[in-house]
């Protein structure tokens, strides 16, 4: 007959001789998975969220680096840039420049705008050619040619202004303000600069003027902190070209002192400050994948436990355990390559959302790119994360016995997995290790979180596993709520490892991250305006030093005034090693990285003390010695009797170093990296750093007055009000702090997820239960009642080591790492600790109304 089906001893269509054949674990792996995902979306979302999470970052860093080399000319204003401090290039200096390409040159200088009644604000000023810029683009509104932007006319000279001085001196565009001693009409609104990265930070808002309006301001003294950047735009701008330049510069000129910059890396400051905080995002990424692997441990413990007939079914056929095990491993892994593919769009996305959204409102050039080395890191990641969470619950199936699987429902059989498998879960875990070190910027740190991490990992086991025992001894409740809520902690497949494990990672990062916050927030806020000065003063002429010291008696006789001489200099080898080839670490590396303050004193500074060697007599201040900061000198291997290169106007001066001193930073008082004897600088042109300490503490009004009444007196003098200096470093740490946050929020919602596959791998049992007791007589809100005590106790325990944790965690970060002084303000961690129980308990209790819901009939006829 036509419709009849053949004998099933009937071959069935043949394949293709050529058509190669999947091997026999795929097959079936496939062949299963037409069934759905039921079951694996918490897996799916947690490693989505850690892959896109370090693939985004990566992907984000990428193109800011892509965008700098892209843009290095156009950010650096040429293609090589030489700066000088205190002093313009001489000419044999600017021969040597303009034999070898174009060159433009910008001024850079912190003034005073005066404002008449209006008051005076710190500006910093940028001084420039008639040919800025020299790459990219100039945006100004009203857009004005620079001939009628910089002009000088009716005595007045041109500039463009940050919008911030306008609100700050409540100007408009055509007022005048003074800088100096010259009069400067605001003629235009300044929106952007092409080279305002390698700028660098700047505490006032910027004013943008003419090289000629510096030149006319009286600003340009000895010893003034005038900082002169020479731009050379090269015929031939190939690579190799700018290293020879570079290269020739250094030998002929070797004691100039400039710092030179080219633009295959505009700003290698920058640069560096994306790679640290790349790092850390990573980490942080890394951390959400970590605790997203308790999700995918939990996630296939409930997969094992759905495939519990089917395993038992190919035991009893005959299959090896080892297949059993490469069958269903076979099958997560696929799982978590779609989980990884999820993750890996999100983050290749990500770099061109931002671009397309925030294009115009980003300070640094993003270039967006797909970054195919970045991105197999991450799937990397993802898949050691998998296969290392996955490997310990599909392997303890192997030896379970085809009745042991049946029974393992009610009685689980406790055991390790086979020493393959834990060999597997050892090297997925080695692999882990080594490629957080390898691609980590700072080994070191990398190093320390991995360490952390491990350790948060064992001691929350160790929490569950003394939870459960200590509920395993606790004497039994007489009602029945708190009995099943006792009893639930301990038995066979309870929630309790899981539900510690992932709730107590998210409170200890909350609690972490509220400490932090609070104590930042403490010494930027508090601690320091009790004990820093007022008022600071830069620039002030020697000659006038003794004027200037009676008008700030006369403005505040009972004010405390320190002066002392200020210069800048370069450390240019240390021992006679060129700082060039010096590898210090990171805490250490910026006292080599561009130009320092410096000053001499006969006297030991105020907040030192010398830890090694000794201050030096009358007679040995005649002679050029230095003192070092002792935490600095012993990061980069210096001691008492070593040499130090320092390379001021021009000049190379090696001097020996007399002793180690240790600063007190923090109370903000006069104080410098290194202090040197008053004979290694008799003559030099220099000028005065100042600063004014009201025995009141702040007074707005006053410290207006003294800032106005310097400024029209003394125009040449820089005036900071350490206020306002806080408030900036504050406002750029509140940034820092709110992206910190943000990006951990990613590893708080991967504790959430895996939170709530916890509970869902849990759903099973509960519905047994349920059943059970409902048979019984108990009623709905009496079942409510002892999970809520359940899940109320494991929170309260879970918050407890959470608190303790996240606060050591805190008071290492804050004491060693940012070596501030630490704040115990426990009002928001407890606040985030309680939330955290509250939607632990919540979830947990919405997850359980869902299965006291149902009827017990149909699951009584299974059992």
């Amino acid at each position: 007959m036509h419709g009849s089906l053949p004998p099933l001893s009937a071959p069935g269509p043949r394949r293709p001789a050529n058509r190669p054949r999947l091997p026999l674990t795929l097959r079936l792996a496939l062949r299963e998975l037409r069934g759905g995902l039921r079951g694996f979306a918490v897996f799916l979302a947690c490693l989505a969220i850690g892959v896109a999470a370090i693939a985004g970052v990566s992907s984000v860093s990428r193109s800011l680096t892509d965008g700098l080399a892209r843009q290095g000319r156009i950010i650096l204003g040429g293609d090589v840039a030489f700066s000088l401090i205190h002093r313009e290039a001489s000419p044999a200096e600017r021969a040597f420049l303009e034999a070898r390409g174009r060159v433009s040159v910008v001024a850079f200088t912190r003034a005073m705008a005066v404002a008449g009644e209006k008051g005076a604000a710190l500006v910093e000023l940028k001084a420039v050619g008639p040919d800025y810029p020299a790459a990219g683009d100039l945006v100004t509104e009203p857009g004005l040619a620079r001939a009628d932007l910089f002009a000088e006319r009716d005595g007045a000279f041109g500039a463009a202004v940050d919008p911030a001085l306008l609100a700050r001196l409540d100007l408009k565009l055509g007022d005048r303000v003074t800088v100096g001693t010259v009069p400067i009409v605001l003629r235009a609104v300044l929106q952007s600069e092409p080279d305002k990265i390698a700028n660098g930070l700047g505490f006032g808002p910027r004013l943008l003027t003419s090289e000629a309006a510096l030149r006319a301001s009286g600003l340009i003294q000895p010893g003034s902190l005038n900082r002169w950047v020479y731009r050379v735009q090269l015929a031939d701008p190939s690579d190799a070209r700018v290293e020879q330049v570079i290269a020739e510069a250094k030998a002929a000129l070797p004691e100039a002192g400039w710092e030179i910059r080219s633009r295959l890396n505009a700003d290698p400051r920058f640069s560096r400050s994306v790679e640290r905080f790349t790092q850390f995002l990573t980490l942080v990424g890394l951390t959400a994948l970590m605790v997203g692997g308790v999700g995918v441990a939990n996630a296939v413990r409930g997969f094992v436990e759905r495939k519990r007939t089917s395993i038992a079914t190919l035991k009893s056929l005959g299959a090896p355990g080892g297949r059993v095990v490469g069958l269903y491993l076979t099958q997560v892994m696929l799982i978590a390559a779609l989980g990884i593919a999820i993750g890996l769009s999100v983050g290749t996305a990500l770099p061109f959302a931002i671009e397309a959204a925030f294009a115009d409102l980003l300070p640094v050039p993003l270039s967006p790119t797909v970054a195919p080395g970045q991105l197999l890191v991450a799937a990397l990641y993802g898949f050691l994360t998998a296969l290392a969470f996955a490997i310990g619950p599909l392997g303890r199936a192997h030896d379970v016995a085809v009745s042991g699987l049946f029974r393992d429902t009610v009685d689980p059989e406790r055991r390790w997995p086979r020493p393959r498998y834990l060999a597997i879960l050892g090297l997925a875990l080695a692999a882990l290790v080594a490629l957080a070190l390898v691609t980590a910027f700072d080994r070191k740190v990398a190093l320390i979180f991995i360490v952390a991490a491990g350790l948060a990992f064992a001691l929350l086991r160790g929490v569950a596993l003394g939870l459960m025992a200590l509920a395993r001894r606790l004497p039994r409740p007489a009602r029945a709520a708190p009995r099943l809520a006792l009893a639930n902690l301990h038995r066979p497949g309870a929630l309790t490892p899981s539900i510690v494990l992932s709730l107590g990672l998210g409170i200890t990062l909350l609690v972490t991250l509220s400490l932090i916050d609070a104590s930042i927030t403490r010494t930027l806020t508090r601690s320091l305006p009790e004990r820093a000065p007022n008022l600071f003063f830069l620039d002030i002429p020697s000659r006038d030093a003794a004027s200037f010291d009676q008008l700030l008696g006369a403005a505040a006789p009972r004010g405390k005034i320190e002066r002392v001489p200020m210069m800048r200099g370069r450390i240019t080898a240390l021992n006679g090693r060129p700082a060039s080839e010096i590898k210090a670490p990171e805490d250490a590396a910026w006292v080599l990285d561009g130009d320092r303050g410096i000053t001499y004193a006969e006297d030991l500074p105020d907040g030192s003390r010398v830890t090694a060697g000794a201050w030096w007599t009358p007679d040995q201040a005649k002679t050029p010695l230095v003192s070092f900061d002792d935490q600095l000198g012993r990061a980069l291997g210096l001691k008492v009797g070593d040499t130090v290169t320092v390379n001021v106007l021009g000049r190379n001066l090696t001097v020996p170093i007399a002793n180690l001193r240790h600063v007190e930073w923090r109370n903000l008082g006069i104080n410098f990296v290194m202090v040197f004897s008053p004979g290694t600088f008799r003559g030099a042109p220099h000028a005065d750093l100042a600063t004014l300490t009201l025995p009141e503490g702040p007074d707005p009004a006053l410290e207006a007055r003294i800032l106005r009444q310097a400024a029209l007196s003394f125009p040449s003098v820089t005036s900071v009000r350490v206020k306002d200096a806080l408030e900036a470093v504050n406002d750029i740490v509140g940034k820092l702090v709110f992206a910190i946050r943000g990006a951990s929020g990613v590893a708080l919602v991967a504790s959430l997820f895996v939170l709530a596959g916890a509970l869902a791998a849990g759903h099973r049992a509960r519905l047994y239960d349920a059943v059970v007791l409902k048979t019984l007589g108990a009623t709905r809100a009496r079942l409510l009642a002892a999970y809520a005590l359940e899940y109320g106790a494991l929170g309260l325990a879970t918050a407890v080591f959470g608190l303790i944790a996240g606060t050591l965690a805190a008071w290492v970060i804050v004491t060693q790492v940012m070596r501030i002084d630490f704040l115990l303000d426990l009002s928001g961690a407890l606040v985030a600790a309680a939330l955290a129980v509250a939607v632990a308990v919540g979830l947990g209790l919405a997850g359980t109304w869902r299965i006291l819901g149902h009827k017990p009939a149909p699951y009584l006829r299974n059992l």
